[in-house]
Parts: structure tokens; C-alpha cells; sequence
């Protein structure tokens, strides 16, 4: 895995802004997966992302419906694993016919399959004081060191 790139967000609109700045870099296939703790900002960060592909999308947290798909210039498939504990349970979404389609941002990544993982942008969202963020970033394999990059060309705070 590259190594971490840290940016840090001051509130909840920076924490979208933040997410809408790397919307630009993705295409369909990639896959950007968030970790941390409950209310860490992973939806407000999605909610960010999805709105710069999907003007005018609602994003809320997926947790009951597990998929929520965004029409755009580029299809946005969100995807909340809470509720899967099971790899059996994740590999039954369909994740590939989704990736063929479109990007795929993934709450609550450490549930993915390692094999999914293995080439995507991971992003670790810690809470600080307020609503403010620290986000750390890692990728590996072809892909997920390209979204790195373009991940280190954002400004570090927002």
C-alpha cells in the first residue's frame, strides 16, 4: 500500500467540498473506500463525492438499503456494509455488475474483500474537536496508486 496522505476539514461543508474535489479523478470501475467510527463524516464525505458527479443528489446513509445508485456522468453506486459482517453477504451485492457501471464508495471498507481493496483509494476519516476531520489516505495496486495521486494534489485543508 502507498503511503498515507493526510488532509484535515474544518466542517461539515468542508468535509463534502473535500469529497467533491476528488470526484474529478474517478471513473467507472474505481472504488473509494471509507473507514471510521460511527458519525466520523463517511456520508458527509460520499454526500461531497456523489453531488460533484450527480448534481443535485440526496445522499443519506445507506445503512437499510445497503445500495443507493446516482445517475451522472458517471453512475455512483454507495454502499454502506454496516449491517454485513458476513464476506459471503458483501460478495451477494453484485459489487462487480455495479463496478462495470460506475464508481463505487464504500462505507465501511474494512468489510470489503481484500481482493476489492487491493486496488481502490482507502480513506480513514478520524473526528477531532468540533466537526472537524482528518482524513488519511492509502492505495495500492495500479489504480489506487493513481487515485493517491490525485488524492495528494488536493489542498491539505479545507
Amino acid at each position: 500500500m502507498s503511503g498515507d496522505a493526510d488532509k484535515l476539514t474544518r466542517s461539515v461543508a468542508g468535509t463534502e467540498r473535500l469529497g467533491a474535489a476528488l470526484a474529478p479523478a474517478l471513473l467507472p470501475g474505481d472504488v473509494v473506500g471509507l473507514s471510521g467510527d460511527l458519525g466520523a463524516g463517511k456520508t458527509r464525505f460520499a454526500a461531497g463525492l456523489v453531488g460533484a458527479l450527480s448534481p443535485g443528489a440526496r445522499v443519506r446513509s445507506p445503512s437499510f438499503t445497503l445500495v443507493n445508485e446516482f445517475a451522472g456522468r458517471c453512475p455512483v453506486f454507495h454502499i454502506d456494509l454496516y449491517r454485513l459482517d458476513e464476506p459471503r453477504a458483501v460478495e451477494g451485492l453484485g459489487l462487480e455488475e455495479l463496478a462495470a457501471r460506475g464508481v463505487l464508495v464504500v462505507e465501511w471498507a474494512e468489510r470489503l474483500p481484500a481482493a476489492w481493496r487491493a486496488d481502490a483509494l482507502l480513506v480513514a476519516i478520524t473526528p477531532m474537536a468540533g466537526d472537524a476531520r482528518a482524513f488519511s489516505a492509502a492505495g495500492s495496486g495500479v489504480r489506487g496508486s493513481e487515485l493517491l495521486a490525485a488524492w495528494r494534489g488536493l489542498p491539505e485543508a479545507w
